[in-house]
């Protein structure tokens, strides 16, 4: 029986590349959306013409009800929710004091309450398996921070905190919670960074490289595999060495 994973905000950038990769790898994938929708047809018709076991929903993961319903409309078509990929998130650069108030608390509702919505949703279906497999999406700045994304940084450490927590709770259900935490990443998110920005960037990297979403893809895939079946509350850098 095949196993069936969420990815959330899959529409495109790293949420797709995931969403690609489980379905190659065998895995009856959900490619979630909002607004989305044309992205998110496109990539389950691509998916489903190549015979991979895929289909698309809708839901707005910040509100609870919609969160809930997503995982209903799961477990009653594929029989179980091995994996949840918590991706979906939103950021927006600017001074604090330059980012009003209804911006503000929608990257702190997707990035975060968006995460919590989908754990606290999942999390009776994992516990009556006695098994499961939670990766949520964070970001290096959760961890130290970037100037002009207070809130966006603010939110992804709060991702980080909500996953180390969740980790020991469900620890005893046989239910592992990770984080990834991408360093700068090629997406639309950062299509608007300039190329002089992103030449100094990639001087500071390591590896000498922008990340591909294919990368943070690949160690999302590793989290939710047998092989990480020990490690759980860790969030495993993909930042090419940027932050050590």
């Amino acid at each position: 029986m095949s196993k069936t994973v969420i990815v959330t905000g899959s529409s495109r950038g790293i949420g797709a590349a995931t969403a690609m990769l489980f379905a190659e790898k065998g895995y009856n994938v959900v490619i979630n959306y909002n607004n989305s929708f044309e992205s998110a047809k496109l990539l389950t018709s691509s998916l489903r013409e190549r015979g991979l076991s895929v289909i698309g929903m809708k839901a707005d993961v910040s509100n609870l009800k919609e969160a809930e319903i997503l995982i209903k409309e799961t477990l009653y078509k594929f029989g179980s929710i091995d994996c949840l990929v918590n991706n979906a998130g939103i950021s927006q650069i600017g001074l604090i004091n330059d980012i009003g108030e209804y911006d503000s608390n929608r990257i702190f509702d997707v990035n975060l309450k968006g995460v919590y919505n989908c754990c606290k949703a999942v999390t009776p279906v994992m516990v009556n398996q006695k098994s499961g497999k939670i990766i949520n999406v964070a970001s290096m700045w959760g961890e130290v921070g970037a100037s002009c994304e207070v809130a966006y940084s603010a939110s992804k450490a709060g991702v980080i905190g909500l996953t180390k927590a969740l980790a020991k709770e469900l620890a005893p259900s046989n239910i592992n919670v990770n984080a990834v935490s991408p360093g700068l990443i090629e997406t639309s998110m950062n299509a608007n960074i300039s190329i002089d920005v992103l030449d100094s960037f990639v001087n500071d990297i390591p590896l000498g490289r922008i990340g591909e979403p294919i990368d943070v893809a690949n160690a999302i895939y590793f989290l939710a595999s047998d092989l990480s079946d020990y490690i759980t509350g860790q969030v495993i850098d993909v930042n090419g060495g940027y932050i050590i």
